[in-house]
């Protein structure tokens, strides 16, 4: 379906409180642009004046009528996880495109139900991993097959943060695996540093659900929830190398996300929020570089528009959501003992002694927790079976 030359374009966001904050100033700034234009606002509880902040466009619960009442071609999706695939399908049975927020869906099944109902329908779907809009991601790359840093040999990912108790009561199904008889999958490497996991795997050019070979997976949790917090995955791809993620919402102190890409003669560092990378190899020295970045919605505006290619089309995200599927089939997260984990005074958080040093030798050595000695580790699910990627 063309839409070249429409601009701008009407745009109905799914989910404006909570993370829609961010696509409701971004839509802004795009209606400042003349790209697109904010035609209606899907909420269960309609937001105020004063919430929004100005004039309120059109507000209604029932997405598909509207979409139909809007007359709106773009719709952007940033609701609860399970919500995803059928409010996705419901936008492209009329014909409207997509930006659909990370991750697509709790499991492979809805993923693939989602993605092959969006391509039999014709429309355009772009995945929010924003990350993956970064111009460094194709540096890096061209820099690996230039050999800048030898052969690659493996890619590691980490993630130190730090969330208080509060924020697994944001939402009914924060921290949860399951509710309500549906699959959630909230984790930490599905959902809050579920970039680490897609760009590691974009970095290795392993981003199709046929590029994974095997999946292990070590989950815990120090928080009360039934999903995991700290948590590390090793996957196996078709290129012959291993990626590693490991990652904690329990950091003693916050740092910034990244992920290193180990190769026989030097490693590339990149800090995906920031669009820096570190290119350290031998018989140089270090050399820095900072990036611009490609906003997803602007992207799929232009694919629309003028024909561009998408920069996260769905079945470039096939590999990620196997490790959601991964995550989905292991048993349950392992809660941490007691002696593993403290609370911050007065900050409502709980913190894993010494998980950022052992985060940061994940992605540096791509060991799990257990191999490098954490106490509290749970054993390792060995790889996963093959999942279907009809």
């Amino acid at each position: 379906m063309s839409l070249k030359g429409s601009t701008p374009l009407p745009v109905v966001l799914a989910g404006a409180r909570g993370h829609g904050r961010w696509h409701v100033d971004n839509i802004r700034r795009l209606e400042n642009k003349g790209l697109v234009r904010l035609a209606g606002i899907c909420e269960l509880t309609p937001l105020t004046e004063e919430e929004f902040g100005g004039e309120l466009p059109e507000q209604s619960d029932d997405f598909g009528g509207l979409l139909e009442s809007t007359g709106a071609r773009v719709a952007v999706i940033c609701t609860p996880i399970p919500t995803h695939t059928d409010l996705a399908l419901t936008a492209a049975e009329r014909g409207v495109h997509l930006l659909l927020e990370k991750p697509p869906a709790p499991s492979y099944a809805e993923f693939r139900r989602m993605a092959d109902g969006v391509a039999a329908a014709g429309v355009a779907c772009q995945i929010g991993f924003q990350s993956l809009g970064s111009h460094a991601v194709p540096a890096i790359r061209e820099l690996l097959a230039e050999g800048a840093i030898g052969r690659t040999a493996g890619i590691g990912g980490a993630g130190a943060w730090v969330r208080d108790e509060a924020y697994f009561r944001r939402a009914p199904w924060a921290g949860r695996r399951r509710l309500d008889g549906a699959d959630v999958i909230d984790g930490v490497l599905t959902n809050p540093l579920a970039h680490a996991v897609a760009t590691a795997l974009a970095l290795g050019d392993s981003t199709r659900a046929e590029d994974v070979t095997g999946i292990e997976t070590e989950l815990s949790h120090a928080n009360d929830i039934e999903a995991d917090d700290t948590s590390c995955v090793r996957i196996g791809t078709a290129r012959g190398h291993q990626v590693t993620v490991a990652a904690t919402l329990c950091a003693e102190r916050a740092d910034e996300p990244y992920v290193l890409v180990h190769g026989t003669s030097g490693r590339i560092t990149f800090w995906y929020k920031q669009d820096r990378v570190l290119l350290q190899r031998a018989g140089h020295g270090p050399e820095e570089y900072e990036y611009g970045r490609t906003d997803l919605l602007e992207n799929l505006v232009a694919h629309l528009t003028t024909g561009v290619p998408l920069l996260v089309p769905p079945d470039e995200t096939g590999a990620f959501m196997r490790v959601v599927e991964a995550v989905r089939r292991a048993p349950d997260p392992a809660p941490l003992p007691d002696g593993a984990w403290h609370r911050v005074p007065g900050e409502g958080r709980r913190v894993v002694p010494g998980i950022d040093g052992l985060v940061a030798a994940a992605a540096d050595t791509l060991s799990l927790y257990s191999e490098l000695g954490a106490p509290w580790a749970p054993d390792t699910e060995h790889p996963l079976k093959e999942v279907s990627t009809r």
